[in-house]
């Protein structure tokens, strides 16, 4: 894909109908993020504007016939695009990214186009399963209407914060191929949050939860995780090892709920131990 992002690059105009093309299609809305992307950390937010003007025009089309998840993710990507580049640290632009998934979720803005009230309605319908479940949790006292949205806005919230920090992935490597070789692959391979951060995370995470914004509690641990999968591939690189552990690694990852919480728990500890600086001193 390094030659796309190559003629891409060639001039505005490129990236313009790049961006607005991809856009459109279905299921290709990533790529517009991407590119824009791409130019906002090649030549900052002012000079990339028409580019993600161009990738947000099909994606408000989008939101119109009830998808958010396009235009959110290309905001959302070109808004950590921004603080990679001005901030040159990808924990502040994760950080960044998920406070922001989080304020989304939490204004409502990945509900249902009809409310809660009415998918639930349609749920009760469509099982008896699904009926008699909803209906022993209200007995119980709970708020269904309040757990749905809960769960509906945090997955959908997830997803789009997960599309956003690949896409941005994918930009920084294209930006690194074609002006940087291997500059992101060092980049990532270093990346780790520090006690600081760490404690910024949890500190939300605990306010969040105190104030009712559980979407903070729900999308806070992705950076966490997101260091962890940096750390896995800082030591296969410092080992030399095949490419194939990375392959499964991901399925793993992908397909199984303890890797994703050994993941978590080998970022956590290196936030503090530096695993990635001893093995360097070690080798």
């Amino acid at each position: 894909m390094l030659a796309l992002a190559r003629w891409l690059m060639r001039g505005l105009p490129y990236a313009v109908g790049g961006a607005a093309l991809a856009t459109l299609v279905p299921w290709l809305f990533w790529l517009g993020a991407a590119i824009a992307a791409l130019v906002t950390l090649r030549k900052g937010f002012a000079p990339a504007l028409p580019v993600i003007i161009a990738a947000a025009l099909p994606a408000g089309f989008w939101w119109a016939q009830g998808d958010v998840i396009p235009l959110t993710s290309v905001l959302l990507v070109t808004l950590m695009a921004t603080v990679l580049r001005e901030r040159m640290r990808w924990s502040e632009a994760l950080l960044a990214g998920t406070l922001v998934a989080a304020a989304m979720v939490q204004f409502g803005i990945f509900s249902p186009p009809g409310g809660m009230e009415l998918m639930l309605e349609q749920l009760r319908q469509g099982s008896s399963d699904v009926d008699r479940m909803l209906t022993e949790l209200a007995s119980q006292g709970y708020d269904t209407q309040m757990l749905a949205s809960i769960v509906v806005g945090g997955v959908t919230g997830l997803v789009v914060l997960v599309v956003a920090i690949a896409c941005l992935a994918l930009a920084r490597s294209w930006q690194a191929g074609l002006y940087n070789p291997h500059g992101f692959r060092e980049e990532f391979h270093a990346f780790r949050l520090t006690p600081k951060e760490l404690a910024v995370l949890a500190v939300l995470g605990v306010v969040g939860m105190m104030l009712g914004a559980h979407s903070v509690a729900v999308l806070g641990w992705i950076p966490l995780l997101v260091a962890g999968i940096a750390l896995v591939h800082g030591y296969i690189g410092l080992k030399g090892m095949n490419g194939l552990w990375l392959v499964a690694f991901y399925v793993l990852l992908i397909t199984t709920w303890p890797t994703i919480l050994i993941v978590l728990l080998l970022g956590l500890i290196d936030t503090f131990a530096k695993i990635r600086a001893r093995l360097a001193r070690g080798n």
